[in-house]
Order: C-alpha cells, then structure tokens, then sequence
C-alpha cells in the first residue's frame, strides 16, 4: 500500500468539514472506550449496565470509519496502489491523470451515498431503536453523508481555482447519485466498468473506491439493488468482534507517541546483551512484539527507526542491513497478540478471537528466527573492528530497565490476561487495554497531555476509517462472488487440478505472496479470505491453521511494491530511495516465504497451544 503525499486542505468550507470530521471521530473513538468501562463497572454495583451498551459501541464504530475516513482524505492517507500512470507524461498530463483518478473517485462516492441512502431508508420504515429510544437509522444516516462528504472533498483536488474546485466538489458526487439513481436495478453493460475501474486504479484512485465501484458494476449488471452493497458495509463495521481493532490500535499509538519505544528498546538491549549481535537480536523482537499493539508495522518504523538504527550503526553493522531489519521486522508482529489483522481474520472466518491469538504466538517466532537465519541479517553481526566488542546480556541493567518499562510489560498482560479470564468480552478487553495506555501515559509517566491525546484520537480514526472503507467495499465484492457460487466452483476445480494436499500448500503459499504484493493486508482478509477458506476446509485443512498461513504470508506484501508500504514508510523515516530499501529488504522476503512454508507443513505449530489450553480448559 502506498500512502498518498499529503495535500494542503482546501480553503473556507472545507477547513471547517476537516474540524468537524476529525472531532466528531474523536468524540466516537473516545465514547468506544468509556462506554465498555462503564458498563464494567455498572454491572457489580448496580445488577444491570447501560442499556444494549454493545450494541451502542459497534454503532460508534460505524460514525468512526465513516468520519475517519473523511479525515483520512484530507491527511492524505486513503490507500492507493500508487500512480502508475501519473508517472507519464509532461507535469499538465500527470495534473489530468490525478484528476482522473480523483474525480472518479468521487463519483463512484455519489454512487454509494445513493446506495447507503437506499439502505438507510429502508430500515426508517423499520423503526428500530438502538438504546434509550434513539432511532437505528440516525446512525445509520452516516453512511450516506459520510460518502457525500467524501465526494465533495475528493471533488475538491480535481481543478485549480476556488471556485472550479467548488464546482467538481458539488457535481461529480450528484452525477454519480443520480447515475446510480437511474440504473438501480435496471441492469447494464459491465465490460465498460471494469476498464475504466482498471484505468482509475492506475491513475491512483482509493481502494476503497474501485473496490466499491467493481461491486457496484457486478450489482448493476446483474440488476441487483445496490443498497445491498451499503448493507454489507453496515455489517461490517458493526460486526460485535469490530470495536476491539480500534481500540487496540489507539492503546498502540498512544505509546508509540510517548517514550514508551524508548524505555522497551532499553530493555531489549540489556536482556539479548551490546554489540551488533546483541543489538540485532533486540531490534527483531523489539519491531515486531511493537508492531502487534501499534496495528501498523509503517507506525512501528517511525516510532522505533529513529532509536534502533543508530543503535545498530555504532554496534558496527552495516546501514543498508540495519534498515532492511528494521524495515522487514516490522512486518512481523501481524502474528502477535493484540495484532489487528488477526482479530480482523478472526471476525472474517468466525473463530474464536483467542484461539488466533494462541495460534499465533510460535509462528511468530518462527519467523523472527527465519528472518535473522536465511535472511542473514546475523551474518557478520560480530564482526571484528567494527564499533564496540559485544557485551554480554546484563541481568541488572535488564532489571532496571523492566521497572522503568513496567507499565509497558504490563499491558499485554491486561489486553490478553481480561480475556482469557473470561472477565471480560473482546470489546471489553481492547477498552481496559487502551485505558490503562492513557492513564499510565498521561500519569505514571506523565508524557501524554491534552494536545498529544487529539493527535492520537485522530491518528487512529483516520487509520480505522480508511481500513474499514476497504472492509466494507470488498465485503460487499465477497458477498457478490460467494452467492454466485465462485467458491464451490474454485473447490471442484482446484481439488481435480491439486490432489495433494501438500502441493495444494506449495501453491496456496505462492499464490498468496503474488497476492501479498498487489493487494493491502486488509482488503487482501475481506476478499481471498471467504474464497480461500472453504478450499483449505475441503484439504482438511484446521481455519485457525489456515489463518496463520495466510497472515504469515501477507507479511511480504509489507516489503514488496507496489503494496509495500513499509519501504514507502522507510524510505521516507530514513531518507533513502525507494530502491535502496528494496535492495536491503530482498533478502527478508526469501526468509519470509521459507517461515511460511515451516508454518504450512507443519500444522502443530500452529494448533499446538490452542489444543494443549484448549484441552487444559475443558477438563
């Protein structure tokens, strides 16, 4: 994935629309943590909580993605595959092509306020309330208006002057509502779709918005109602499993953005001991135990490149090796605990949140010992007359280092240890772990005031909101492939094509990495995921197993163009060429795809702990 260039807002209405959004997110994001602690604490002292608190939460969810992503917009960060085409041409032609891409984007917007607005009032007629009389569908109207808002705003990048820009802003969204308005369940040509959908793409359009627009082509072509597309999205984002992804990931941010990086690197350096050995092996675990509570590995390497790289140059390592490490491991904590593609994978496949967490935890070693074996980054990490003779792992500095992170260690313990102990459900869970980020922060510490909070508030807004876009839309492509029958016919035909079951392994790992490196993580768990899985249960092959190798897998896509945004994310925290980060990651991705075929043929790996507790728990 790459990430767009941030783009100064537009002026007068759209300054005010930029506030709005990222505050009314805000407001969400922070009632998502109060409500569950309430209803916590309510339940022992007064017999009974806040009424339908749950499902209060997930609805929040759904105005958090929705805002979020519109302030996503205007920070620049909606994911886009890149401008291949943009790359062409004079400076006016590459001006035309964004507009393309811009503009398109925006009326496929209009298309979807149409389609969420069909929904919407559909369910007015329902009459449903949520909790203490309010109407299910005055949330449910944030759909429409936060793809309108999304039109205007993409709209607005498309022309020079106040008042072109003003004019596209308003047009291009009503031409799509009116266009989706007048073919609604009529039928249509879809060729024509799909290559100007293709054309977009390049050009450097949101994933969001071609995914969407490829279900709204399929929909439209079949004469299906498109509010079906808005009724996908809706399930998603308020799926009860849902709330935990961004509330794990606000706990992440909040000690990325203090010193919390700083106290857990001094730790690591004392327990695997000084030198570039030492130094390397604390730089693996540190990047990716990190990048499992922050919910991005790209956050993972602003938060720690600046403390670990110099670290392993004055331990005498190599540069370019230091930010391949740096840059590759932190692309493997998607296996760790509270790591959000394996709640997300968790959600999507219907299996107990706890079970992938379990899963997940020897994988995750696995990998770190592939990564630092086959790709070499321990080779001539002792190297003679280069910086400082390597220190031994210290036990009292270890131990003076783990006061001082205390807080840290412990949060793992609060985040897993709530909901393992059955004291708490997941949302519950992810509440009390970004809690206790906040309070230990902003008192204990005492690094997180008022001014920093906002930022991380509407850091992770933007995050949630541009990734459920893409859940959404690729839910509602799934949805459409799975009733037409795509995955039965994928079983019938790979079992006769694929006998083994080891050789369906072998191809299953391949495909995913060619998969890894065209697709973002999350759009890549909404669609392959539902097509994927059916094919592993007919090899006999365990969803939690299955789980596993597809999150292993995915974790190249991290380092490999043009969906690679850790290189994008590294190269601009290190100030190398994109290139130079390539090179330095190369060999990272042969000992990722050798991690995942260990993890593949060997299933105990997987399914051992969740068999070994799974056994202890039930007798």
């Amino acid at each position: 994935m790459a990430e767009q260039a941030a783009m100064p807002a537009a002026g007068g209405p759209a300054r005010w629309l930029a506030r709005f959004d990222e505050g009314f997110a805000s407001v969400a994001l922070a009632l998502m943590v109060l409500l569950p602690l309430a209803e916590i604490a309510l339940r022992p002292l007064m017999g009974r909580g806040i009424e339908n608190a749950s499902v209060l939460v997930q609805h929040l969810g759904l105005l958090l993605a929705m805002f979020g992503a519109v302030a996503a917009e205007r920070h620049g960060h909606l994911s886009t595959l890149g401008s291949s085409l943009g790359q062409l041409g004079s400076e006016r032609s590459r001006a035309w092509v964004q507009a393309f891409a811009k503009g398109s984007a925006a009326l496929l917007c209009g298309m979807l306020a149409l389609a969420s607005w069909r929904f919407v009032a559909s369910e007015i007629e329902g009459a449903q309330t949520l909790a203490y009389g309010l109407p299910v569908w005055w949330v449910q109207a944030g759909m429409p208006l936060g793809f309108a808002l999304l039109g205007f705003k993409l709209g607005l990048r498309c022309g020079p002057g106040l008042l072109t820009r003003l004019a596209l802003g308003l047009t291009l969204p009503l031409s799509g509502w009116l266009l989706a308005a007048a073919g609604d369940g009529q039928g249509g040509l879809l060729w024509p779709a799909l290559a100007l959908l293709l054309l977009a793409l390049l050009a450097g359009a949101p994933v969001f918005a071609v995914l969407g627009g490829l279900a709204l082509a399929l929909f439209w072509s079949d004469g299906l109602p498109l509010a079906s597309i808005a009724l996908s999205h809706y399930q998603i984002t308020v799926n009860p499993s849902l709330p935990a992804l961004p509330l794990f990931t606000l706990a992440g941010l909040v000690m990325a953005r203090t010193g919390a990086a700083q106290r857990l690197g001094t730790l690591f350096v004392a327990l695997f001991g000084g030198g570039a050995r030492g130094t390397v092996l604390a730089a693996a675990v540190l990047c990716s135990a990190f990048t499992a509570f922050t919910g991005g590995s790209g956050v993972t390497i602003l938060a720690l490149g600046g403390l670990l790289l110099p670290l392993l140059r004055n331990a005498g390592y190599p540069e370019q090796r230091g930010i391949g490490l740096v840059t590759s491991a932190s692309a493997l904590g998607v296996l760790l605990a509270p790591s959000v593609p394996l709640i997300m994978y968790a959600v999507i496949a219907r299996v107990p949140i706890m079970d992938m967490f379990l899963a997940g935890l020897v994988p995750a070693l696995v990998m770190v010992a592939c990564l630092l074996l086959f790709g070499g980054f321990l080779r001539g990490s002792g190297a003679a007359g280069k910086g400082p003779a390597p220190s031994r792992p210290n036990a009292r500095q270890a131990l003076a280092a783990a006061w001082v992170a205390k807080w840290e260690l412990l949060a793992p313990v609060v985040a897993i240890g709530s909901l393992a102990s059955g004291l708490a459900t997941p949302t519950e869970s992810a509440a009390l772990t970004a809690a206790y980020a906040l309070l230990t922060q902003a008192l204990a510490h005492r690094e997180l005031g008022w001014r920093l909070l906002a930022r991380c508030l509407s850091e992770c807004a933007q995050l949630i909101g541009g990734v459920m876009l893409i859940l959404g839309m690729a839910l509602a492509l799934t949805n459409f492939l799975v009733d037409a029958g795509i995955p039965d016919l994928a079983v019938e035909w790979v079992q006769g094509a694929i006998p083994n079951k080891y050789l369906f392994l072998l191809a299953l790992c391949v495909c995913l990495f060619v998969a890894a490196a065209l697709m973002e993580i999350f759009a890549a768990l909404a669609v392959l995921v539902p097509l994927l899985l059916p094919l592993a249960l007919a090899y006999g092959i365990d969803p939690v197993h299955f789980g596993i190798i597809f999150l292993a897998a995915m974790e190249v896509g991290f380092l490999c163009p043009p969906a690679g945004m850790n290189i994008y994310f590294a190269a601009a925290m290190f100030g190398k060429t994109i290139r130079y980060v390539a090179r330095a990651v190369l060999p990272a991705m042969l000992a990722i795809f050798v991690g995942t075929l260990l993890i593949a043929l060997l299933p105990g790996l997987s399914t051992g702990l969740v068999t070994l507790l799974g056994s202890a728990r039930g007798g």
